[in-house]
């Protein structure tokens, strides 16, 4: 009688607990890379050449050579922080920043929308409340077109808002205050 078969003992990557062949097709394979390199050296060669380019360049950095030079270093573009989403998607995070809006109804009312300020910790209900009381209009937080909560105000207070933020929460600097007129963003400041 034939011995009966035995399982096959598969390997899994301790990061994205996919088979060690296709951590590279998965969505962290940078955070796969070192235990790839701990655990199965010999299945990407490539990865121990790269860890010594790199041990190399951290050398020169350190040492202060570097063959771009200071100018290019200022201006290189700021990376912007990523969240990942599952399945690998990538979300950029929201910049901080407040927008406000004069949205014209009917003929003579307008409303002003206050866009972003949870962002910077505020908690939009209390910030409609003082907001309605401050300039003795009404004031609510409702959900816009991108399913983002925003602060309605009745009235024409575009203006008058900026100082008003910025006074009652100091977080919030007057560079960040910005106002859409006709299509375009204008900074508050």
């Amino acid at each position: 009688m034939a011995e009966k078969p035995q399982p096959v003992r598969v390997l899994y990557c301790g990061v994205c607990s996919l088979p060690p062949e296709y951590c590279e097709f998965g969505s962290d394979f940078e955070k796969c890379k070192p235990w790839l390199i701990q655990n199965v050296p010999d299945l990407y060669p490539d990865l121990l050449k790269e860890k010594e380019a790199d041990k190399v360049a951290d050398k020169l950095q350190s040492t202060g050579i570097s063959g771009a030079g200071d100018g290019a270093a200022s201006s290189a573009p700021k990376q912007e922080e990523v969240k990942r989403l599952p399945g690998g998607k990538i979300k950029k995070k929201d910049k901080q920043e407040v927008v406000i809006e004069k949205v014209v109804r009917n003929k003579r009312k307008c409303i002003t929308t206050v866009k972003g300020l949870e962002l910077f910790g505020v908690k939009l209900s209390d910030a409609s409340k003082k907001l309605g009381k401050k300039f003795a209009t009404g004031a609510s937080v409702v959900k816009g077109p991108t399913e983002k909560e925003q602060i309605d105000v009745q009235g024409d207070i575009a203006y008058d808002v900026v100082e008003f933020i910025t006074d009652t929460w100091p977080d919030v600097p007057e560079t960040a205050i910005f106002f859409i007129e006709d299509g375009r963003k204008v900074p508050a400041a």
